[in-house]
């Protein structure tokens, strides 16, 4: 086999020079030729022969690469990234990230945040407000309540008298109207106060004279009594303070 006969015409050209390349049939006999040489002695070897040994190397790792890029195509596609990371690495520069980035909101996240949180204030806003109404309502309700038995406290006054002056029969008419407004005021919560005997409290009770001689004071005599809502004083007992007996 002379040189001059197997030398390519081109033999740079990539079906001469690359394995991939070649076609099929070339790749054959390429095989072929490199098992031949394999079985060759080193010295019978033909002149311009090429290495078997390392031909068929070659071939094998390409067979092997193209089977893997078959099998598990999204493997493969990895390695390049990593290949082309690792590439970007060496040059000093940083890889590209296509995606969004963790940890980095999107203009509709921070919207929606935002929305968020003033919907967030807008409904704390809004109880307080609500709490505030309720409480100014009971406070209003209660006052109201408090007017309306501080009008009714001269008529309780008027049948205090009168049960004094023994006006109030047991079953005449006068009676039975001031158990009915007794039972009135009571619903509404109101409370009388001011009896003799009791310790003298001038938070509770108006003295008009004073009669006792030491430092303990009571209710000697009372001349209006007095009358309560709950913790609100609608009006104080009109008092004589005296000595304890």
């Amino acid at each position: 086999m002379s040189l001059g006969n197997d030398m390519p015409d081109d033999p740079g050209a990539p079906a001469n020079t690359d394995p991939e390349g070649a076609s099929p049939n070339e790749a054959e006999a390429a095989v072929d030729e490199a098992r031949l040489a394999q079985e060759t002695p080193d010295g019978d070897a033909p002149e311009g022969a090429v290495d078997g040994e390392n031909v068929a190397e070659e071939l094998d790792d390409i067979d092997a690469e193209v089977d893997g890029l078959q099998d598990d195509p999204d493997v493969a596609v990895e390695s390049a990234e990593d290949d082309a990371a690792r590439d970007l690495q060496d040059e000093g520069q940083e890889p590209v990230d296509d995606g969004a980035g963790a940890g980095v909101a999107s203009p509709v996240e921070k919207q929606l945040e935002e929305m968020t949180a003033d919907l967030k204030r807008v409904s704390a806003e809004y109880t307080n407000y609500r709490r505030r109404a309720e409480r100014d309502r009971a406070a209003t309700f209660e006052l109201a309540k408090a007017q309306v038995a501080s009008d009714l406290l001269p008529m309780a006054d008027d049948f205090d008298l009168a049960e004094k002056h023994g006006d109030l029969k047991e079953e005449g008419p006068l009676k039975v109207f001031s158990d009915k407004f007794t039972k009135l005021i009571a619903d509404l919560g109101v409370e009388k106060f001011g009896q003799e005997g009791d310790a003298f409290d001038p938070n509770f009770h108006e003295a008009v004279q004073d009669m006792s001689s030491g430092d303990e004071k009571i209710v000697a005599t009372v001349l209006r009594a007095g009358y309560r809502m709950g913790d609100r004083v609608l009006r104080t007992a009109m008092v004589v303070i005296g000595d304890p007996a």
